[in-house]
């Protein structure tokens, strides 16, 4: 065998791996017994020792020297193992170890916290993510990763971006986004929410034919209950999950499609590429644009809507809302509420905003756990005009922190801006999309996504990918552009 053979056979096996810990992730949010909390984290802890050796065996050196790529494809395999290998070498395995370890363990109490509006049984935990967090990411910047401990975080989930170069486009996002919101908040005529109570068990039965519409395979795929929805896996085994509200139905429905966007990009990943570091997505950034355009400009769309409020008036007998027009309405609802999962698209980049702002002072150490609620709170109450009602409304909504995941939320904004420059190339590819949408059928906007981005995975860098997709290179107008036309004409400004 080649060097570059020896190499991928071993890479096969070290993906194949991260695989098995991913369902153990996957397993501890849907399944697990809540008593097998700590042993799941010796488990998820010894699963990260293991594969920390791996990537980090002095064999991969050998062979990422030795190694000559036969294709283009192999040498972006060559380089992003080379990439891996150098970011694992960083990080002692000790702390890897634990870090897997404590946020394992966290996650659970978490979970706990949020239940029960409690932050301080929350803040012990979270103070150790946060100090190993710190620890790993000051280890990355002595290797030579980022400015900053909060750039070499940031960088495992959106390569090549920065803090600063996210600012800036936040920065000139902000200003549009802030005076259409008062414009649409302000405007006489404002739409109803629906009414109702909607049965479990036959928003699940919608949800899956939701999924379906945009073309989850099931047959490699299933779709259960979390606390956080969430997708998980690669290849041939992506598993989606999603929440019930008996009140709230679009809760549940967006995030299926939400998350079908996720768990479609894995799915339509070339074959060829399985179990290699090219098999998934090509950052969170990108995989967020497709969560996002699924979610929003397909699925919030007129034309699908109009599908959706025959399928709820089918299920349900009645959505309380008088027409399809009234329901596409609802469903676009602009309200100053609390949780980021459930916001308008107008709104939901300022709730990203707000917590890049916040983590980077966490990791900084220029904001203390201890003081992480009360700067919460107020920055919430100076960015909505809304005071915190409730933790759980507020500081403990989300799972990320509790995981580790810093750097992770600005890459939710990121995947809106791309989604707006795909949206506006596919539109025009496809002049006549919403004539399907309107009969449930997504199949040429997802067939779309799949030849011109999702059967690449990781072939290319972030922004090449959107850009080779698109047509152009990704700026942020293209998606205050549509939420300007949207929203002023839904809210007849």
């Amino acid at each position: 065998m080649s060097a570059f053979d020896e190499l991928m056979a071993f890479q096969r096996e070290t993906e194949a791996l991260a695989q098995v810990a991913g369902r153990l992730g996957w397993d501890q949010e849907t399944m697990m017994p809540r008593g097998a909390a700590e042993q799941r984290g010796e488990e998820m802890a010894a699963m990260e020792a293991v594969l920390h050796g791996r990537r980090t065996d002095p064999r991969v050196g050998d062979w990422i020297a030795a190694a000559k790529a036969p294709d283009a494809a192999g040498a972006r395999m060559v380089e992003l193992i080379r990439r891996d290998f150098a970011r694992s070498a960083a990080v002692p395995v000790r702390l890897a170890s634990e870090i897997a370890r404590v946020t394992s363990v966290a996650q659970g109490i978490w979970a706990e916290a949020r239940a029960k509006d409690d932050v301080a049984h929350f803040l012990p935990v979270l103070t150790d993510v946060i100090r190993l967090s710190r620890e790993k990411g000051a280890a990355l910047v002595a290797a030579g990763f980022g400015a900053n401990a909060y750039d070499a975080l940031l960088d495992d989930y959106e390569p090549g971006a920065t803090a600063a170069s996210i600012g800036a486009i936040f920065d000139r996002m902000r200003p549009r986004l802030v005076a259409l919101r008062e414009a649409v908040l302000g405007a006489a005529h404002q739409p109803a929410p629906l009414k109702g109570t909607f049965p479990r068990e036959a928003q699940l039965a919608l949800s899956r034919k939701m999924a379906e519409a945009f073309g989850y395979d099931w047959t490699r795929g299933r779709l259960d209950l979390a606390v956080h929805p969430f997708s998980s896996g690669s290849g041939n085994d992506v598993r989606i999950t999603t929440r019930v509200a008996e009140a709230d139905p679009l809760n549940c429905l967006y995030s299926t499609i939400h998350e079908t966007g996720h768990a479609t990009y894995e799915q339509a990943v070339d074959q060829a590429y399985l179990l290699t570091p090219i098999g998934r997505g090509a950052s969170m950034g990108v995989h967020e644009s497709q969560s996002r355009i699924y979610e929003n400009q397909l699925g919030r769309s007129r034309a699908f809507t109009g599908w959706i409020f025959d399928e709820m008036t089918a299920a349900f007998g009645g959505v309380g809302a008088a027409d399809a027009d009234a329901f596409y309405a609802a469903v676009n609802r602009v309200t100053p509420g609390y949780i980021r999962t459930e916001s308008d698209e107008v709104q939901y980049n300022l709730h990203i905003m707000m917590r890049f702002d916040l983590e980077q002072r966490l990791i900084a150490g220029t904001l203390q756990p201890a003081d992480l609620e009360a700067a919460w709170n107020d920055r919430f109450k100076a960015d909505f005009g809304v005071a915190v009602d409730r933790p759980a409304n507020g500081v403990l909504q989300d799972v990320h922190w509790s995981v580790g995941l810093f750097g992770y939320f600005p890459t939710y904004a990121l995947g809106n801006v791309y989604a707006g420059c795909l949206n506006q190339a596919m539109r025009g590819d496809l002049p006549g999309l919403d004539a399907g949408l309107a009969k449930g059928d997504a199949g040429a906007a997802t067939g779309w996504l799949a030849a011109k981005l999702q059967r690449f995975g990781a072939l290319k860098a972030p922004a090449e990918t959107i850009a080779d997709a698109c047509g152009f290179a990704p700026t942020e107008a293209p998606l205050l552009d549509y939420l300007d036309a949207k929203f002023r004409a839904l809210y007849r400004l």
